[in-house]
C-alpha cells in the first residue's frame, strides 16, 4: 500500500513537471527570435452558439426526451472595422456612425 501511494504521488508530480513546454531556443537565439517569421498555419477557433437557458418552472418541468441535442458552432472573429482604420479616422471613430469610405 505504501509503495502504491508513493508511486501515485511521483507519477502526479512527474506529470506536472512534464506538462510544461520547453523551448529549444536558448541564449541569443531566444532573445532575437522573430515570431512573425514563424510559418505557422492560422487556426479557426469555434465557439458554442448561445442557447436559451431555462429558469424557474420551465427548467423544472422540462422533459429529457424533448431536449435538442444538436450543437451549433460559430466561428470566433477577431478584430473589428475600427482596427482597419488609421490616422485621424481611427482617432475620430464614432461607433454609432457607419464607416464611410
Amino acid at each position: 500500500m505504501r509503495n502504491l501511494v508513493l508511486f501515485l504521488t511521483l507519477s502526479l508530480v512527474s506529470y506536472g513537471v512534464m506538462a510544461q513546454k520547453r523551448s529549444e531556443l536558448r541564449g541569443p537565439a531566444y532573445k532575437n527570435y522573430k515570431p512573425w517569421l514563424n510559418k505557422s498555419e492560422p487556426l479557426t477557433v469555434y465557439s458554442f452558439s448561445k442557447k436559451e437557458n431555462l429558469t424557474g418552472p420551465a427548467f423544472k418541468n422540462q422533459k429529457p426526451w424533448n431536449k435538442n441535442k444538436t450543437v451549433k458552432y460559430t466561428s470566433v472573429v477577431v478584430g473589428s472595422e475600427r482596427s482597419k482604420l488609421m490616422g485621424p479616422a481611427y482617432k475620430n471613430y464614432k461607433p454609432w456612425n457607419k464607416i464611410r469610405r
